[in-house]
């Protein structure tokens, strides 16, 4: 009898954050009494999780005093030097307790405002197919290719091109794997769609919604506050 596959969640949470603050941690701002990192893994809490690995510095002695929901399931191992050594160090982690064909979530920390029915419709479209999914949303914007002094060289066709976001949803194994073959030959990993897409594994995209934000800059924190108190009163 086949054994019912589980879902877990890695959060890398160990970046420098510099594109935000030189001295701040842009998980660790607080929007409505909660730090952002807080209202990322609640949001991810609103799943039926096994468990979900947060990823953190090894000088980072906060993330373990915050007040997340499910605390019982939560695991903290070491991050490394760029996300996607922290994402692996989390698979890593995670090897040693969960199935390799169990499925993983990873999520950005810093995007706390993905909704519960995006992640559902995730979920449920990557164990349907069976494939790697991810949450993306269609370019809207005309895109223009700039070359030296700013000057556009042409207008680049955004019919088929999307913007990827997270949750990124792939087995244990598979993902793992695809992380550890892309980092021995030297391939950049911007996400970890890219990992599987060296690999030749087939990920979906599946669609999201705009408010999934990413909070990059410090204006972001604004945009991020206004987005989690319009959802609060959907």
């Amino acid at each position: 009898m086949k054994t019912q596959t589980k879902l877990w969640a890695v959060v890398p949470a160990a970046g420098s954050g510099s594109r935000f603050s030189k001295t701040e941690l842009k998980q660790y701002q607080y929007i409505q009494e909660h730090t952002v990192l807080e209202h990322t893994v609640n949001r991810l809490n609103s799943l039926d999780l096994a468990g979900c690995v947060l990823a953190i510095g090894a000088q980072d002695n906060f993330a373990k005093s915050l007040s997340f929901q499910h605390v019982d399931k939560l695991h903290f191992c070491l991050g490394g030097s760029e996300r996607v050594h922290s994402v692996l160090n989390a698979l890593i982690y995670l090897s040693g307790i969960a199935h390799e064909d169990d499925w993983v979530l990873v999520h950005d920390a810093a995007r706390p405002c993905v909704t519960s029915d995006c992640l559902t419709r995730l979920v449920k479209s990557a164990q349907h197919s069976n494939q790697s999914a991810i949450l993306a949303i269609p370019v809207r914007d005309t895109l223009k290719h700039v070359v030296s002094q700013n000057k556009i060289e042409k207008t680049v066709s955004r019919e088929l091109l999307w913007q990827a976001q997270t949750p990124q949803m792939a087995k244990l194994g598979v993902l793992k794997n695809a992380i550890e073959k892309a980092l021995a030959n030297h391939i950049v990993i911007t996400d970890e769609a890219s990992a599987l897409e060296y690999v030749n594994e087939p990920v979906h995209v599946v669609q999201g919604r705009s408010d999934n934000i990413k909070i990059t800059y410090t204006d972001d924190l604004e945009l991020a506050r206004f987005i989690l108190q319009s959802q609060d009163h959907t």
